[in-house]
C-alpha cells in the first residue's frame, strides 16, 4: 500500500525508493501521501497515518544538499529558539538523499502576508529579524561559501572572501535575462571594482530566508522551512537579501517593514552596515530562481514583465545607494498600465 501511495507523490523510481526507506523509520503504515510543490531541487510530500501525527518526507538527487540541510536543522533546534521542524531521520539510499521531519501545522506565509494588516506585517518582519540575528550570533565559520557536512558539523568550502564574493556576484548578474541590458554592464562593473573586505567574520547565510518558506499560525511564525544549500558569508550580505525578500517583496512602501526587521535584529546584536555591492548581489541573486526563471514578487504574484520591472527598479535604486520605493520615478519602468 505504501508503494502505491508513494507512486502518486514521487514519479521517479529512485526517489520513490528513497522515500520508502525513509518511512521505514516509522513503525506504522501510511494511509495517505500528498505531494507539496515547494522548490525546484527537492521532492516533498506529507505522509499521514492512522495513529500518529503526519510527517514531511523529502528526497533529493543531490545527496549532499539534503544531508547538509538535515544537519543544519538539528543544529538550529539544539542551539537557538528559531522555529524549525525537528528531523526524525535522514540518510541516503541508492544515491538519493532522504529526510523525514515533523509536520508543522500552519498556513503558507507567502499567501497570507498581504492579508494581514500593517501591524501584524511589522511583527512578522521583526520576528524574522530576531531569528536571523540569533542565527548570526550562534553560527560562526572560518571560511565562506557553500557549507558541507563533515563529521556532522558544517564546514565552508572556501577560504578567500573576496574571490568567493566576486564569483557569487558575477554569477548572479550573469544569470539575469537579456531584458536587464544595459543595466547588466553597470552591475558587472560594480561587482568587479567595488572595494570588498579582506576577511570579514563569516556567519550563517540562509539564502532563501523569506515568508515563502515560513508557516504562520495565530498570526505568528510557526516554523521556517527549506534550509537547503546554506552558505557562510558576512552578516551584511545575509541581511541585504533578507531585507529584499521580507521588506521589499510584498508591500508598496517597504520602509516600515525594513525598520521592523532591523528592530528585531538589533534586539539580539548590532545591525551590520550593508555595502552597495552586497545589496546589488543579493537582489540580483533573488531575481532569478535555480532554473533561470525570473522570480515573481508580491502576492498575488506579479506577471513576468511586472516582475522584471520590480527587480530592475530595486537594482537601480541599490546602485544609487538608495532603498527602493514604489513612488520613485524610473525611466526604465516597463510596468503595464
Amino acid at each position: 500500500m505504501t508503494e502505491e501511495l508513494l507512486g502518486k507523490a514521487f514519479e521517479d523510481d529512485k526517489q520513490r525508493a528513497g522515500a520508502a526507506v525513509a518511512l521505514t523509520a516509522l513503525a506504522e503504515s501510511v494511509t495517505e501521501i500528498v505531494p507539496i510543490h515547494r522548490g525546484n531541487r527537492k521532492q516533498t510530500a506529507v505522509a499521514r497515518f492512522a495513529q500518529r501525527n503526519p510527517v514531511v518526507v523529502q528526497v533529493c538527487d543531490e545527496a549532499t544538499w539534503l544531508q547538509t540541510e538535515a544537519t543544519l536543522l538539528a543544529e538550529i533546534r539544539n542551539r537557538t529558539s528559531v522555529p524549525v521542524p525537528p528531523v526524525l531521520t535522514s540518510g541516503c539510499h541508492n544515491n538519493v538523499a532522504y529526510m523525514l521531519t515533523a509536520y508543522i501545522d500552519g498556513a503558507d506565509l507567502h499567501e497570507r502576508f498581504t492579508v494581514f494588516d500593517s501591524a501584524i506585517q511589522r511583527e512578522l518582519a521583526q520576528s524574522f529579524g530576531t531569528s536571523l540575528a540569533h542565527l548570526h550570533e550562534v553560527f560562526q565559520f572560518d571560511g565562506y561559501g557553500t557549507l558541507k557536512t563533515t563529521s556532522k558539523t558544517l564546514t565552508p568550502r572556501r577560504d578567500d572572501w573576496e574571490t568567493w564574493f566576486r564569483e557569487y556576484g558575477h554569477r548572479a548578474v550573469r544569470r539575469l535575462p537579456p531584458v536587464f541590458e544595459p543595466l547588466r554592464s553597470e552591475l558587472r562593473e560594480l561587482v568587479a571594482n567595488s572595494p570588498v573586505e579582506s576577511a570579514p567574520p563569516a556567519r550563517l547565510y540562509p539564502w532563501d530566508f523569506r515568508p515563502g518558506n515560513a508557516l504562520v499560525a495565530d498570526k505568528s511564525i510557526a516554523a521556517i522551512v527549506d534550509w537547503e544549500a546554506p552558505l557562510a558569508a558576512p552578516a551584511s550580505l545575509s541581511v541585504a537579501k533578507a531585507e529584499y525578500l521580507i521588506a521589499d517583496w510584498y508591500v508598496p512602501e517597504p520602509e516600515p517593514l525594513r525598520d521592523a526587521f532591523k528592530t528585531g535584529y538589533e534586539s539580539v546584536r548590532p545591525y551590520p552596515s550593508v555595502p552597495t555591492v552586497y545589496r546589488v548581489a543579493a537582489i540580483a541573486d533573488s531575481a532569478v530562481d535555480s532554473t533561470g526563471t525570473v522570480t515573481n514578487p508580491q502576492y498575488p504574484e506579479l506577471e513576468h514583465d511586472d516582475a522584471v520591472a520590480f527587480h530592475r527598479r530595486a537594482l537601480e535604486a541599490a546602485v544609487e545607494n538608495d532603498p527602493p520605493s514604489s513612488s520613485k520615478p524610473n525611466s526604465h519602468d516597463t510596468r503595464r498600465p
